[in-house]
């Protein structure tokens, strides 16, 4: 059987699962805009606030995020401080038009 070739790679179709997966909870949504807009790291205090939810929930999501690389986290001292991933904040969108058939310009590999 030929694969046509639009079709995605099975590699690549399981990223973007992960990715649209990890996006699926509303509460992620609002962590990704929040450090997307910010463009600096933050403490989870600072999305605890922002949110409005628990730490312990805000970690839990912060860490199905971290899985897929859409949210960084740098240590300084004692403290965690989460950013987002500029690379994926590119990819993104251009997954997201692959997905739907819309040509998409060549992403930056998401590290």
């Amino acid at each position: 059987m030929d694969i046509p070739e639009q079709l995605l790679s099975r590699g690549t179709a399981v990223e973007y699962a992960g990715w649209f997966k990890a996006l699926s909870d509303p509460t992620r949504i609002q962590i990704v805009s929040m450090l997307a807009r910010r463009r600096q790291p933050v403490t989870v205090g600072d999305i605890v606030a922002a949110c409005g939810v628990g730490q312990s929930t805000v970690s839990h999501h912060l860490k199905i995020l971290g899985e897929v690389r859409f949210v960084l986290v740098e240590r300084r001292g004692t403290s965690h401080l989460y950013r987002i991933n500029e690379a994926c904040v590119t990819c993104f969108p251009s997954a997201a038009d692959v997905v739907m058939g819309n040509p998409a310009p060549a992403p930056p590999p998401c590290d």
